[in-house]
């Protein structure tokens, strides 16, 4: 995990030196732009009190800088940290990250991990729900489709679910806005914010019902999506494992169907499902989570990755990349776990030996 983590950090640093358009361009294009401004309109971007004198004949490695002063160029490179080469920059990094200091956002004048941990409950709801729904619903269907395959609830169940894979999760999200949230039709659930603003002051249940009152339509767009592939995924599993010699030796031995099914083939067939977890939960969390969290008002982690990835905000870029991939490369691991769980003969080590 340690080696991956670092991979991934590194890689995507290496990019970012040749990524145009940095936080010193936004700020040198704010300086041309506004001149004598500029110092109260990019206060909250580290250059406050900062000399915009020109010199006409200076020359800078950065577009846009032609006419401004040197000086003014190298103070903008020390107060954001460009002043050191590009591998002293990374290994400073990399000793802040280990003791979990992500640095300050370049415009939003707060520490990342703040802003990580304030927007984390938003997208954690979001993933959590929709994965727990979506494998509550595609674990039993695809079983029952693998029983009963080629049979009339196999074909259109299949239609259905095909159906709902090919509508995009914010089509279907601006549908249920239309329909239900005051669009066109029905005022039944909010439009925006994961909870009310009088939250505070209701009480348990309360809370609860208008918790799930607000994520209703949200989690209802990114699960109609996950359905298909996971379904059709757990089908095809079983029926793999249905049509092998062990099962056919205990139907031959009497075991009921139930039996056969639920005490052989289940934990067998589990092992393809357990396999896409991780994959599907980091995507539905940090990717299918972007247009819903915008098209419902949610401010999770996948709005603040893009905002900060548009506005070259690099704390928050690379503290949201180390936080999304050691939750990744943790979920693997606790996949792995689930592997033993589900089927003690996968451990190599006694395999080995």
């Amino acid at each position: 995990m340690v080696p991956t983590l670092l991979g991934v950090l590194l890689i995507n640093f290496i990019i970012i030196q040749f990524a145009p358009g940095g936080p010193i361009e936004r700020v040198i294009a704010q300086s041309v732009g506004l001149g004598a401004d500029v110092t109260a309109r990019t206060s909250g971007s580290g250059s406050q009190g900062l000399d915009t004198t020109s010199s006409s004949g200076s020359t800078s490695r950065y577009r846009g800088a032609q006419g401004l002063d040197p000086a003014y160029i190298a103070e903008l490179e020390r107060q954001f940290g460009f002043d050191k080469p590009a591998h002293v920059r990374f290994l400073q990094m990399i000793r802040n990250y280990a003791r979990l200091d992500f640095g300050n956002s370049y415009y939003r004048n707060a520490p990342v991990l703040d802003l990580i941990v304030e927007k984390l409950p938003v997208s954690l709801s979001l993933g959590f729900w929709t994965i727990l729904i979506t494998y509550l619903v595609s674990i039993p269907l695809g079983i029952r489709k693998a029983v009963r395959d080629g049979s009339r609830f196999d074909v259109w169940s299949s239609g259905v679910i095909i159906i709902g894979y090919a509508i995009p999760s914010f089509l279907f999200a601006v549908f249920l806005i239309v329909m239900f949230a005051g669009g066109s039709w029905w005022q039944i659930f909010p439009l925006r914010g994961l909870v009310s603003d009088n939250w505070a002051e209701l009480g348990w249940g309360a809370r609860i019902v208008d918790y799930f009152w607000h994520i209703a339509l949200p989690v209802a767009s990114m699960a109609i999506g996950g359905f298909a592939s996971l379904t059709m995924l757990t089908k095809n599993a079983f029926l793999d494992e249905i049509h092998k010699l062990y099962v056919m030796t205990a139907r031959a031995k009497g075991l009921t169907e139930q039996r056969v099914l639920y005490g052989h083939v289940f934990r067998n067939a589990m092992l393809v499902v357990i396999a896409s977890f991780p994959a599907a939960f980091t995507t539905i969390l940090f990717t299918s989570s972007l247009l819903i969290e915008v098209i419902f008002s949610l401010n999770g982690l996948g709005l603040l990755s893009f905002e900060a990835v548009l506005n070259r905000d690099y704390p928050v870029v690379f503290g949201g990349l180390f936080i999304f991939t050691l939750l990744g490369l943790l979920l693997n691991l606790l996949a792995d776990i689930a592997y033993t769980m589900v089927d003690p003969r996968i451990d190599f080590e006694t395999r080995n030996a």
